[in-house]
């Protein structure tokens, strides 16, 4: 009877994730999730008792676990680490799932070898796709597909190149567009022997220059951003796509990051191998204010503002000079970009540009055409503007500022010598 009986007993699933957390029933969502993606095939576990479990044979089934964590387990980082450490010995994947966790302890955290980041409360199916992307190839497979993205460039470290960047004071004012087309310009700006040119895409979030030049995302990107102590000129390089075999390109992260998990350390040793390794570094930035804002914006030597003429241009630039004063911060670095200006015959609108220009007691030094669809469609197709509408008012704008940037840097040069 009793033989018999137990022969009818289900086969228990093996399990196959684990979450590991101080709490997990304060991580309600994280539980919800975990059901309706792997069903009773999970278990939970504290930290002392995950790490115990994780040196038993039996954990050799797991294909990942979620690692659930929140303010109060930052004074327990050594722990935590020490559980991501022994979970990739054994070929297991993390999840870090983080509620107001500083970006400084999660940058800790994923540079130790975390594979994904999840912010809690979890967004909708977010869950889901991090257990996808944890299933992907590895990144270096779906590399092999661009070898002829691949730099050719050896680092040298023989240049001191011009950094420019390039800040859009309010969403849609053409930031992206213009960093890419500068870039562009100044890297073809002769047919041989020109300047090496290097465009950075610092928006971790939304960055599109690789929309743009229609180029992949690479991890490589995030590895790089994340470990900048040991970055060198080869593994800089690495980093990079070509455009056209003409451009340099890093691209923004395969995911979107917090902003923070970068610091200004990180960001001072990037551009510090850019320009020993390039003629001219074009720094493509977040909208948003950041704490490496200021390691930029000192690092640069022009300071493109882009502006529209409209109230919010005029209302989020006062208010940032308004911050830079306040922090003693180099003002003088800032060049005024009006995207979208008036066209030649309009008056009323050169008088609003002129009165924009008094109240807020900036010059504005360029001011440069409305592309219209013709950027929506260069954009869309992943091309320069020079490629795709080359007699554009607003290419051939680009086109003499790039020209004026390159002589005044050979002029520079010269007088240097």
């Amino acid at each position: 009877m009793t033989s018999n009986s137990a022969a009818l007993q289900p086969e228990t699933a093996p399990i196959v994730a684990c979450t590991i957390s101080r709490d997990v029933q304060k991580f309600d969502l994280l539980i919800e999730d975990m059901e309706t993606e792997l069903g009773e095939t999970w278990g939970d576990l504290g930290f002392e008792d995950a790490i115990a479990f994780l040196d038993q044979p039996e954990s050799d089934d797991l294909e990942f676990v979620a690692i659930a964590i929140d303010d109060q387990d930052e004074e327990d980082l050594s722990l935590i680490s020490s559980l991501i450490k022994l979970a990739k010995s054994k070929g297991i994947k993390v999840i870090l799932i983080a509620e107001d966790v500083s970006p400084i302890a999660l940058h800790q955290l994923l540079r130790i070898g975390a594979d994904d980041f999840v912010p809690y409360p979890l967004p909708e199916n977010e869950l889901h796709q991090a257990i996808e992307r944890l299933r992907m190839p590895p990144p270096e497979a779906k590399q092999q597909h661009f070898p002829d993205m691949a730099p050719t460039l050896k680092p040298k470290g023989d240049r001191e190149g011009v950094v420019l960047s390039v800040h859009g004071f309010a969403g849609g004012v053409g930031a992206t567009t213009f960093a890419v087309n500068l870039a562009w310009e100044l890297a073809t700006i002769k047919k041989d022997g020109g300047p090496r040119v290097c465009l950075l895409d610092l928006d971790v979030q939304f960055g599109a220059v690789s929309t743009y030049l229609d180029l992949p995302r690479r991890e490589a990107v995030y590895q790089l951003l994340t470990d900048t102590a040991s970055m060198d000129g080869e593994s800089f390089m690495q980093a990079l796509l070509t455009f056209n075999d003409k451009l340099h390109v890093l691209t923004a992260p395969v995911d979107m990051l917090p902003l923070d998990i970068i610091t200004s350390e990180d960001v001072q040793k990037l551009i510090e191998v850019a320009r020993a390794n390039f003629d001219f570094v074009v720094i493509d930035m977040p909208s948003t204010l950041v704490s490496w804002t200021e390691a930029v914006l000192s690092e640069a030597q022009i300071y493109f503002g882009m502006i529209e003429l409209d109230m919010r241009s005029a209302q989020n630039t006062l208010r940032l000079i308004r911050a830079l004063k306040s922090e003693e911060l180099p003002i003088e670095k800032l060049r005024y970009v009006l995207n979208r200006g008036p066209k030649f015959t309009d008056l009323n609108g050169k008088s609003r540009v002129k009165r924009l220009a008094e109240s807020l007691d900036i010059a504005i030094e360029l001011q440069l055409p409305d592309g219209a669809k013709a950027v929506t469609q260069a954009c869309d197709h992943g091309l320069p503007l020079a490629e795709s509408a080359p007699r554009l008012p607003l290419r051939k704008e680009i086109q003499k500022l790039a020209k004026s940037l390159h002589d005044l840097s050979l002029s520079t040069a010269e007088a240097a010598k």
